[in-house]
Protein backbone atom coordinates (compact mmCIF):
# COMPACT_ATOMS: atom_id res chain seq x y z
CA UNK A 1 0.00 0.00 0.00
CA UNK A 2 1.44 3.13 -0.46
CA UNK A 3 -0.97 5.50 1.11
CA UNK A 4 -2.56 5.36 4.59
CA UNK A 5 -6.11 6.68 4.37
CA UNK A 6 -7.78 8.03 7.38
CA UNK A 7 -11.08 9.92 8.30
CA UNK A 8 -10.95 13.27 9.58
CA UNK A 9 -9.76 13.11 13.34
CA UNK A 10 -8.49 9.81 13.13
CA UNK A 11 -5.46 8.67 15.34
CA UNK A 12 -2.98 6.45 13.99
CA UNK A 13 0.41 4.96 14.57
CA UNK A 14 3.18 6.26 13.19
CA UNK A 15 4.68 3.43 12.30
CA UNK A 16 1.76 2.54 9.67
CA UNK A 17 2.45 5.36 7.75
CA UNK A 18 3.57 3.97 4.63
CA UNK A 19 7.67 5.08 3.88
CA UNK A 20 8.69 5.48 0.29
CA UNK A 21 11.06 6.58 -1.86
CA UNK A 22 11.39 10.05 -3.24
CA UNK A 23 10.81 9.05 -6.87
CA UNK A 24 7.29 6.77 -5.56
CA UNK A 25 6.76 9.63 -3.56
CA UNK A 26 6.80 12.38 -6.19
CA UNK A 27 4.71 10.10 -8.43
CA UNK A 28 2.32 9.37 -5.70
CA UNK A 29 1.02 12.85 -4.33
CA UNK A 30 1.35 14.79 -7.67
CA UNK A 31 -0.85 12.08 -9.07
CA UNK A 32 -3.04 12.01 -6.43
CA UNK A 33 -4.28 15.55 -6.93
CA UNK A 34 -3.50 15.24 -10.77
CA UNK A 35 -6.18 12.79 -11.24
CA UNK A 36 -9.50 14.19 -9.18
CA UNK A 37 -10.12 18.13 -8.94
CA UNK A 38 -11.98 16.94 -5.47
CA UNK A 39 -8.40 16.05 -4.01
CA UNK A 40 -5.93 18.64 -2.90
CA UNK A 41 -2.96 18.97 -0.46
CA UNK A 42 -4.33 19.99 2.90
CA UNK A 43 -0.67 19.82 4.57
CA UNK A 44 2.75 18.61 3.19
CA UNK A 45 5.39 19.43 5.49
CA UNK A 46 8.88 18.12 6.93
CA UNK A 47 10.27 17.32 10.43
CA UNK A 48 14.15 16.71 11.78
CA UNK A 49 15.04 13.61 12.60
CA UNK A 50 18.76 13.32 13.37
CA UNK A 51 20.49 14.30 10.26
CA UNK A 52 17.78 12.98 7.91
CA UNK A 53 14.38 14.78 7.19
CA UNK A 54 11.10 13.19 7.28
CA UNK A 55 8.27 14.70 4.70
CA UNK A 56 4.89 13.92 5.29
CA UNK A 57 2.01 14.88 2.34
CA UNK A 58 -1.50 14.79 3.50
CA UNK A 59 -3.30 14.89 0.28
CA UNK A 60 -7.81 15.28 0.87
CA UNK A 61 -10.33 13.55 -0.82
CA UNK A 62 -13.58 15.50 -0.42
CA UNK A 63 -15.37 13.06 -2.73
CA UNK A 64 -14.68 10.42 -0.66
CA UNK A 65 -14.33 11.84 2.83
CA UNK A 66 -10.85 10.96 3.35
CA UNK A 67 -7.23 11.88 3.89
CA UNK A 68 -4.14 10.07 1.73
CA UNK A 69 -1.10 9.94 4.18
CA UNK A 70 2.28 8.88 2.98
CA UNK A 71 6.16 9.75 4.12
CA UNK A 72 9.59 10.27 2.95
CA UNK A 73 12.71 10.11 4.62
CA UNK A 74 15.57 12.39 2.80
CA UNK A 75 18.76 13.30 3.73
CA UNK A 76 19.77 17.20 4.02
CA UNK A 77 22.55 16.51 1.25
CA UNK A 78 20.03 14.97 -1.13
CA UNK A 79 18.81 17.12 -4.71
CA UNK A 80 15.19 16.94 -5.27
CA UNK A 81 12.84 17.70 -8.19
CA UNK A 82 10.20 19.70 -7.09
CA UNK A 83 6.81 18.74 -6.58
CA UNK A 84 5.58 22.55 -7.74
CA UNK A 85 7.32 21.55 -11.46
CA UNK A 86 4.39 19.47 -11.94
CA UNK A 87 1.55 21.01 -9.91
CA UNK A 88 1.74 24.72 -8.97
CA UNK A 89 -0.51 23.48 -5.34
CA UNK A 90 2.40 22.70 -3.99
CA UNK A 91 5.22 25.35 -4.79
CA UNK A 92 4.13 27.06 -0.65
CA UNK A 93 4.82 23.79 1.06
CA UNK A 94 8.02 23.08 -1.14
CA UNK A 95 9.81 26.71 -0.29
CA UNK A 96 8.67 26.51 3.66
CA UNK A 97 10.41 22.69 3.33
CA UNK A 98 13.50 24.37 1.58
CA UNK A 99 13.14 27.83 4.22
CA UNK A 100 13.17 25.38 7.37
CA UNK A 101 15.75 22.82 6.51
CA UNK A 102 17.56 23.86 3.33
CA UNK A 103 16.47 21.10 1.44
CA UNK A 104 17.47 21.67 -1.87
CA UNK A 105 15.12 21.27 -4.81
CA UNK A 106 16.42 20.76 -8.59
CA UNK A 107 13.98 22.58 -10.75
CA UNK A 108 11.72 24.66 -8.10
CA UNK A 109 10.84 27.80 -9.93
CA UNK A 110 11.85 30.34 -6.45
CA UNK A 111 12.83 29.19 -3.91
CA UNK A 112 11.96 32.78 -1.89
CA UNK A 113 11.59 32.40 1.90
CA UNK A 114 8.10 32.74 2.99
CA UNK A 115 8.27 33.55 6.92
CA UNK A 116 11.69 34.21 7.67
CA UNK A 117 11.09 32.09 10.84
CA UNK A 118 13.68 32.40 13.59
CA UNK A 119 14.90 29.36 13.40
CA UNK A 120 15.38 29.49 9.87
CA UNK A 121 17.82 27.49 8.31
CA UNK A 122 19.68 30.36 6.43
CA UNK A 123 19.77 33.21 8.34
CA UNK A 124 21.73 35.77 6.09
CA UNK A 125 18.34 35.61 4.40
CA UNK A 126 16.24 38.56 5.98
CA UNK A 127 13.20 40.64 4.92
CA UNK A 128 15.12 43.41 3.59
CA UNK A 129 17.28 41.41 0.98
CA UNK A 130 14.09 39.83 0.24
CA UNK A 131 14.26 38.68 -3.90
CA UNK A 132 11.44 41.03 -5.21
CA UNK A 133 10.66 40.01 -8.75
CA UNK A 134 10.75 42.88 -10.95
CA UNK A 135 10.64 43.94 -15.06
CA UNK A 136 12.88 46.15 -16.17
CA UNK A 137 11.60 48.72 -18.57
CA UNK A 138 11.03 52.48 -18.76
CA UNK A 139 7.58 52.31 -19.00
CA UNK A 140 6.54 50.48 -16.02
CA UNK A 141 7.01 51.33 -12.68
CA UNK A 142 7.03 49.75 -9.25
CA UNK A 143 4.81 51.21 -6.23
CA UNK A 144 5.62 49.56 -2.29
CA UNK A 145 3.03 49.57 0.23
CA UNK A 146 4.01 48.71 3.58
CA UNK A 147 4.93 47.14 5.56
CA UNK A 148 3.43 50.07 8.11
CA UNK A 149 -0.24 50.72 6.44
CA UNK A 150 -2.00 53.90 7.49
CA UNK A 151 -5.09 52.01 8.45
CA UNK A 152 -4.46 49.53 11.81
CA UNK A 153 -3.74 46.27 10.27
CA UNK A 154 -1.57 43.96 10.50
CA UNK A 155 2.01 44.38 8.84
CA UNK A 156 3.13 43.11 5.37
CA UNK A 157 4.81 44.56 2.30
CA UNK A 158 2.65 44.88 -1.12
CA UNK A 159 5.31 45.21 -4.57
CA UNK A 160 3.16 46.44 -7.05
CA UNK A 161 4.56 46.60 -10.48
CA UNK A 162 2.22 48.90 -13.17
CA UNK A 163 1.74 50.16 -16.31
CA UNK A 164 0.49 53.25 -15.20
CA UNK A 165 -2.08 52.71 -13.18
CA UNK A 166 -2.99 49.15 -14.24
CA UNK A 167 -1.32 46.52 -11.86
CA UNK A 168 0.67 44.19 -14.30
CA UNK A 169 1.97 41.97 -11.19
CA UNK A 170 1.93 41.80 -7.22
CA UNK A 171 3.86 40.25 -5.13
CA UNK A 172 3.03 39.39 -1.43
CA UNK A 173 6.08 39.78 1.26
CA UNK A 174 5.22 38.68 4.76
CA UNK A 175 6.71 37.46 7.59
CA UNK A 176 6.55 40.36 10.17
CA UNK A 177 4.14 38.68 12.31
CA UNK A 178 6.32 35.44 12.61
CA UNK A 179 6.24 34.34 16.05
CA UNK A 180 7.13 30.75 17.05
CA UNK A 181 3.88 29.30 17.28
CA UNK A 182 4.73 26.02 16.03
CA UNK A 183 7.87 25.59 18.55
CA UNK A 184 5.88 26.90 21.21
CA UNK A 185 3.59 23.88 21.21
CA UNK A 186 6.24 21.72 21.75
CA UNK A 187 7.49 23.72 24.53
CA UNK A 188 4.69 24.23 26.42
CA UNK A 189 3.10 21.42 28.84
CA UNK A 190 0.49 22.64 30.24
CA UNK A 191 -3.14 21.98 28.93
CA UNK A 192 -4.31 25.42 29.12
CA UNK A 193 -0.84 26.58 27.72
CA UNK A 194 -1.52 24.68 24.69
CA UNK A 195 -5.42 26.05 24.19
CA UNK A 196 -4.16 29.95 25.31
CA UNK A 197 -1.51 29.55 22.07
CA UNK A 198 -4.36 27.61 19.66
CA UNK A 199 -6.84 30.66 20.17
CA UNK A 200 -4.30 32.96 19.64
CA UNK A 201 -2.64 32.07 16.16
CA UNK A 202 -5.30 34.79 14.43
CA UNK A 203 -7.28 36.32 16.47
CA UNK A 204 -10.23 36.81 13.57
CA UNK A 205 -10.23 32.41 13.90
CA UNK A 206 -10.40 31.78 17.99
CA UNK A 207 -12.92 29.64 17.49
CA UNK A 208 -12.03 27.60 14.37
CA UNK A 209 -8.26 27.10 15.46
CA UNK A 210 -9.22 26.18 18.95
CA UNK A 211 -11.78 23.77 17.88
CA UNK A 212 -9.33 22.23 15.81
CA UNK A 213 -6.32 22.33 18.55
CA UNK A 214 -9.30 20.80 21.08
CA UNK A 215 -10.20 17.92 18.34
CA UNK A 216 -6.69 17.04 17.85
CA UNK A 217 -6.07 16.61 21.28
CA UNK A 218 -9.18 14.44 22.06
CA UNK A 219 -8.15 12.26 18.75
CA UNK A 220 -4.94 11.93 20.53
CA UNK A 221 -6.57 10.99 23.54
CA UNK A 222 -8.95 8.90 22.03
CA UNK A 223 -11.67 10.72 23.38
CA UNK A 224 -15.47 10.84 22.61
CA UNK A 225 -16.58 14.31 22.90
CA UNK A 226 -20.33 14.46 23.81
CA UNK A 227 -23.07 15.98 21.66
CA UNK A 228 -22.91 19.37 24.37
CA UNK A 229 -19.32 19.44 23.68
CA UNK A 230 -20.05 18.79 19.68
CA UNK A 231 -23.00 21.88 19.86
CA UNK A 232 -21.16 24.07 21.64
CA UNK A 233 -18.34 23.85 18.78
CA UNK A 234 -21.11 23.69 15.73
CA UNK A 235 -22.85 26.98 17.49
CA UNK A 236 -19.57 28.84 18.08
CA UNK A 237 -18.34 28.30 14.65
CA UNK A 238 -21.12 29.40 12.77
CA UNK A 239 -21.64 32.20 15.72
CA UNK A 240 -17.37 33.44 14.54
CA UNK A 241 -18.46 32.88 10.43
CA UNK A 242 -21.57 35.90 11.18
CA UNK A 243 -19.73 38.37 12.91
CA UNK A 244 -16.40 38.06 10.72
CA UNK A 245 -18.56 38.06 7.50
CA UNK A 246 -20.78 41.09 9.02
CA UNK A 247 -18.03 43.35 9.67
CA UNK A 248 -16.04 42.52 6.34
CA UNK A 249 -18.95 43.64 4.47
CA UNK A 250 -19.09 46.78 6.38
CA UNK A 251 -15.03 47.14 5.77
CA UNK A 252 -15.72 46.44 2.04
CA UNK A 253 -18.52 49.35 1.95
CA UNK A 254 -16.18 51.74 3.84
CA UNK A 255 -14.08 50.92 0.74
CA UNK A 256 -16.02 52.18 -1.64
CA UNK A 257 -17.26 54.77 0.47
CA UNK A 258 -20.87 53.49 1.03
CA UNK A 259 -20.94 54.98 4.50
CA UNK A 260 -24.75 53.44 5.01
CA UNK A 261 -23.96 50.15 4.35
CA UNK A 262 -20.57 51.11 5.99
CA UNK A 263 -22.47 52.01 9.60
CA UNK A 264 -25.28 49.60 9.61
CA UNK A 265 -23.41 46.14 9.01
CA UNK A 266 -21.07 47.61 11.45
CA UNK A 267 -23.75 48.14 14.14
CA UNK A 268 -24.98 44.19 13.01
CA UNK A 269 -21.66 42.62 14.00
CA UNK A 270 -21.93 44.01 17.51
CA UNK A 271 -24.90 42.51 18.93
CA UNK A 272 -23.27 38.94 17.60
CA UNK A 273 -19.99 39.48 19.33
CA UNK A 274 -21.54 41.05 22.58
CA UNK A 275 -23.68 37.50 22.72
CA UNK A 276 -20.01 36.01 22.62
CA UNK A 277 -19.34 38.08 25.36
CA UNK A 278 -22.65 37.10 27.31
CA UNK A 279 -22.05 33.34 26.51
CA UNK A 280 -18.09 33.35 27.75
CA UNK A 281 -16.81 36.21 28.83
CA UNK A 282 -15.20 37.41 25.70
CA UNK A 283 -15.96 39.24 22.56
CA UNK A 284 -13.88 36.75 20.49
CA UNK A 285 -14.42 33.75 22.26
CA UNK A 286 -11.24 33.41 24.10
CA UNK A 287 -11.55 31.03 26.72
CA UNK A 288 -14.64 28.72 25.43
CA UNK A 289 -13.53 25.53 23.77
CA UNK A 290 -10.99 23.57 25.53
CA UNK A 291 -10.06 19.62 24.94
CA UNK A 292 -12.66 17.81 26.74
CA UNK A 293 -14.95 20.54 28.19
CA UNK A 294 -17.96 22.64 27.81
CA UNK A 295 -16.40 25.71 30.32
CA UNK A 296 -19.97 27.65 29.25
CA UNK A 297 -22.87 25.47 29.13
CA UNK A 298 -25.22 26.71 26.54
CA UNK A 299 -28.70 27.83 28.58
CA UNK A 300 -32.04 27.97 28.14
CA UNK A 301 -31.72 31.61 28.85
CA UNK A 302 -28.90 31.66 25.98
CA UNK A 303 -31.53 30.20 23.74
CA UNK A 304 -33.14 32.99 24.47
CA UNK A 305 -31.12 35.66 24.26
CA UNK A 306 -29.56 34.25 20.77
CA UNK A 307 -33.31 33.84 19.26
CA UNK A 308 -33.58 37.64 20.08
CA UNK A 309 -30.70 38.79 18.67
CA UNK A 310 -31.34 37.01 15.41
CA UNK A 311 -34.64 37.96 15.29
CA UNK A 312 -33.08 41.83 15.34
CA UNK A 313 -29.91 40.92 13.12
CA UNK A 314 -31.98 39.12 10.34
CA UNK A 315 -33.97 41.76 8.79
CA UNK A 316 -31.82 44.88 9.51
CA UNK A 317 -29.38 42.63 7.41
CA UNK A 318 -31.49 41.59 4.62
CA UNK A 319 -32.74 44.76 4.16
CA UNK A 320 -28.88 46.36 4.09
CA UNK A 321 -27.82 43.86 0.99
CA UNK A 322 -30.98 44.81 -0.70
CA UNK A 323 -29.81 48.22 -1.10
CA UNK A 324 -26.12 47.36 -1.01
CA UNK A 325 -26.81 44.98 -4.21
CA UNK A 326 -29.07 47.70 -5.38
CA UNK A 327 -26.75 50.45 -6.06
CA UNK A 328 -24.92 51.27 -8.94
CA UNK A 329 -22.20 52.76 -7.50
CA UNK A 330 -21.57 49.80 -5.40
CA UNK A 331 -22.32 47.06 -8.32
CA UNK A 332 -19.72 49.15 -10.61
CA UNK A 333 -16.78 48.49 -8.40
CA UNK A 334 -17.70 45.04 -7.42
CA UNK A 335 -18.75 43.60 -10.80
CA UNK A 336 -15.79 41.97 -12.89
CA UNK A 337 -13.13 43.74 -10.26
CA UNK A 338 -10.77 41.20 -8.82
CA UNK A 339 -11.32 38.31 -10.83
CA UNK A 340 -9.77 34.42 -10.05
CA UNK A 341 -10.49 31.67 -12.46
CA UNK A 342 -11.69 28.69 -11.67
CA UNK A 343 -8.46 27.41 -13.49
CA UNK A 344 -6.37 29.46 -11.29
CA UNK A 345 -7.79 28.78 -8.09
CA UNK A 346 -7.23 24.91 -8.40
CA UNK A 347 -3.94 25.64 -9.50
CA UNK A 348 -2.71 27.19 -6.69
CA UNK A 349 -4.91 24.98 -4.37
CA UNK A 350 -7.24 27.76 -3.19
CA UNK A 351 -9.65 26.76 -0.13
CA UNK A 352 -12.49 28.38 1.48
CA UNK A 353 -14.71 31.00 0.63
CA UNK A 354 -11.44 31.81 -2.19
CA UNK A 355 -12.17 28.88 -3.44
CA UNK A 356 -15.68 28.75 -3.79
CA UNK A 357 -16.18 32.10 -5.63
CA UNK A 358 -14.59 30.60 -8.46
CA UNK A 359 -16.34 27.97 -8.73
CA UNK A 360 -14.40 25.06 -6.53
CA UNK A 361 -16.26 23.11 -4.35
CA UNK A 362 -14.35 23.12 -1.08
CA UNK A 363 -16.13 23.42 2.41
CA UNK A 364 -15.10 20.72 5.25
CA UNK A 365 -18.49 21.53 6.87
CA UNK A 366 -19.62 19.00 3.80
CA UNK A 367 -16.56 17.29 2.42
CA UNK A 368 -15.09 16.18 6.07
CA UNK A 369 -17.71 17.27 8.68
CA UNK A 370 -17.43 16.97 12.03
CA UNK A 371 -19.30 18.16 14.92
CA UNK A 372 -22.64 18.67 14.46
CA UNK A 373 -22.14 19.30 10.88
CA UNK A 374 -23.10 15.66 9.67
CA UNK A 375 -26.67 16.05 11.25
CA UNK A 376 -27.31 19.09 9.68
CA UNK A 377 -26.05 18.65 5.89
CA UNK A 378 -24.43 21.55 4.85
CA UNK A 379 -24.81 22.55 1.44
CA UNK A 380 -21.91 24.42 0.35
CA UNK A 381 -22.42 28.06 -1.30
CA UNK A 382 -20.79 28.19 -4.85
CA UNK A 383 -20.69 30.70 -6.97
CA UNK A 384 -18.79 30.92 -10.41
CA UNK A 385 -17.13 34.43 -11.56
CA UNK A 386 -14.65 34.59 -8.94
CA UNK A 387 -14.86 38.50 -8.15
CA UNK A 388 -15.44 40.94 -5.54
CA UNK A 389 -19.20 40.83 -6.27
CA UNK A 390 -19.18 37.07 -5.64
CA UNK A 391 -17.40 36.96 -2.49
CA UNK A 392 -19.69 39.55 -1.51
CA UNK A 393 -22.51 37.22 -2.17
CA UNK A 394 -21.11 34.29 -0.19
CA UNK A 395 -20.46 36.34 2.52
CA UNK A 396 -24.45 37.05 2.68
CA UNK A 397 -25.65 34.02 1.79
CA UNK A 398 -23.26 32.22 4.16
CA UNK A 399 -24.52 34.49 7.12
CA UNK A 400 -28.15 33.61 5.95
CA UNK A 401 -27.63 30.47 6.07
CA UNK A 402 -25.51 30.58 9.28
CA UNK A 403 -28.53 32.05 11.05
CA UNK A 404 -30.72 29.42 10.04
CA UNK A 405 -28.22 26.55 11.70
CA UNK A 406 -28.21 28.67 14.41
CA UNK A 407 -32.23 28.20 14.72
CA UNK A 408 -32.28 24.25 13.98
CA UNK A 409 -29.41 23.88 16.54
CA UNK A 410 -30.31 25.53 19.41
CA UNK A 411 -34.16 24.09 18.97
CA UNK A 412 -32.61 20.72 20.43
CA UNK A 413 -30.74 22.33 23.08
CA UNK A 414 -28.86 19.15 24.75
CA UNK A 415 -29.28 18.53 28.11
CA UNK A 416 -25.91 19.33 30.17
CA UNK A 417 -24.24 15.87 30.72
CA UNK A 418 -21.20 14.53 33.24
CA UNK A 419 -17.90 14.60 30.77
CA UNK A 420 -15.20 12.02 31.58
CA UNK A 421 -11.94 12.77 31.91
CA UNK A 422 -8.92 12.99 29.37
CA UNK A 423 -6.58 10.96 29.36
CA UNK A 424 -2.89 11.03 28.10
CA UNK A 425 -2.44 11.33 24.53
CA UNK A 426 -1.06 8.17 22.98
CA UNK A 427 2.52 7.11 22.07
CA UNK A 428 4.08 7.21 18.72
CA UNK A 429 0.54 8.29 17.02
CA UNK A 430 -0.11 10.38 13.91
CA UNK A 431 -3.22 12.83 13.83
CA UNK A 432 -4.97 15.16 11.61
CA UNK A 433 -8.12 17.59 11.68
CA UNK A 434 -9.72 19.48 9.56
CA UNK A 435 -11.92 22.69 10.16
CA UNK A 436 -13.55 24.96 8.15
CA UNK A 437 -13.58 28.49 9.76
CA UNK A 438 -15.20 31.26 8.37
CA UNK A 439 -12.00 31.81 6.10
CA UNK A 440 -11.76 28.47 4.91
CA UNK A 441 -10.00 25.55 5.67
CA UNK A 442 -7.69 24.48 8.62
CA UNK A 443 -5.44 21.96 8.99
CA UNK A 444 -3.53 21.17 12.17
CA UNK A 445 -1.44 17.62 12.52
CA UNK A 446 0.42 16.33 15.28
CA UNK A 447 2.49 13.45 16.40
CA UNK A 448 3.56 12.22 19.36
CA UNK A 449 6.62 10.57 20.60
CA UNK A 450 7.23 7.20 23.38
CA UNK A 451 6.20 9.00 26.22
CA UNK A 452 2.96 10.83 24.65
CA UNK A 453 4.45 13.93 24.29
CA UNK A 454 3.93 16.34 21.28
CA UNK A 455 7.46 16.37 18.92
CA UNK A 456 5.71 18.01 16.47
CA UNK A 457 2.76 20.26 15.58
CA UNK A 458 1.93 21.64 11.98
CA UNK A 459 -0.25 24.29 11.76
CA UNK A 460 -2.12 25.51 8.56
CA UNK A 461 -4.18 28.68 8.34
CA UNK A 462 -6.50 28.99 4.74
CA UNK A 463 -4.04 32.30 4.20
CA UNK A 464 -1.14 30.35 3.70
CA UNK A 465 -3.49 29.27 0.60
CA UNK A 466 -5.24 32.21 -0.40
CA UNK A 467 -2.44 35.10 -0.33
CA UNK A 468 -1.65 33.87 -3.72
CA UNK A 469 -4.91 34.07 -4.77
CA UNK A 470 -5.68 37.90 -3.62
CA UNK A 471 -2.03 38.27 -6.06
CA UNK A 472 -3.51 36.79 -8.88
CA UNK A 473 -6.99 38.56 -8.56
CA UNK A 474 -5.88 42.30 -8.92
CA UNK A 475 -3.66 41.24 -12.46
CA UNK A 476 -5.38 43.96 -15.03
CA UNK A 477 -6.86 45.85 -12.29
CA UNK A 478 -6.70 49.27 -11.35
CA UNK A 479 -4.30 50.12 -8.55
CA UNK A 480 -7.30 51.40 -6.79
CA UNK A 481 -8.87 48.55 -6.71
CA UNK A 482 -6.87 46.79 -4.77
CA UNK A 483 -8.43 48.10 -1.00
CA UNK A 484 -11.75 46.44 -2.38
CA UNK A 485 -9.89 42.85 -3.62
CA UNK A 486 -7.84 42.87 -0.61
CA UNK A 487 -10.84 43.20 2.01
CA UNK A 488 -13.15 40.79 -0.27
CA UNK A 489 -10.71 38.19 0.95
CA UNK A 490 -9.80 39.41 4.28
CA UNK A 491 -6.72 37.17 4.81
CA UNK A 492 -4.76 36.66 7.98
CA UNK A 493 -1.11 38.08 8.54
CA UNK A 494 -0.67 36.22 11.84
CA UNK A 495 -2.17 32.96 10.62
CA UNK A 496 -0.03 32.58 7.75
CA UNK A 497 3.41 33.80 9.69
CA UNK A 498 2.69 31.96 12.47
Amino acid sequence: MQFLSIKNNQPVPVSSIPELKYPEFFTLNTGLVAEKPERHCVSYYGYPVQDQIILICCIADDSEQMIHISSCTVKLSDQLPSFTTKLFCFEKFEREIHENFGLKYTDHPWLKPVRYAFDRFDSTRNISNYPFYSIDSEELHEVGVGPIHAGVIEPGHFRFICNGEQILHLEIQLGYQHRGIEKLFLKKKELSQLSTLAENIAGDTVVGHTTAFAQIWESLCRYETSREIDFSRTVALELERIAIHTGDLSALCTDIAYQLGSSVFGRLRTPIVNFMQEWCGNRLSKGLIRPGQVRFPFTPALVDRLNQVLNSFEPDFLEMNKQLFMLPSALSRFERTGVVSFEDALSIGAVGMAARTSGVHRDIRSSHPHSLYPELRHAVNVKRHGDVYSRVQIRKNEVIQSIGYLRKLIADLPEASELSELSVPGENLFTLTLVEGWRGEICHTAITGPKGELIHYKIKDPSFHNWLALALSVRNNEISDFPVCNKSFNLSYAGHDL
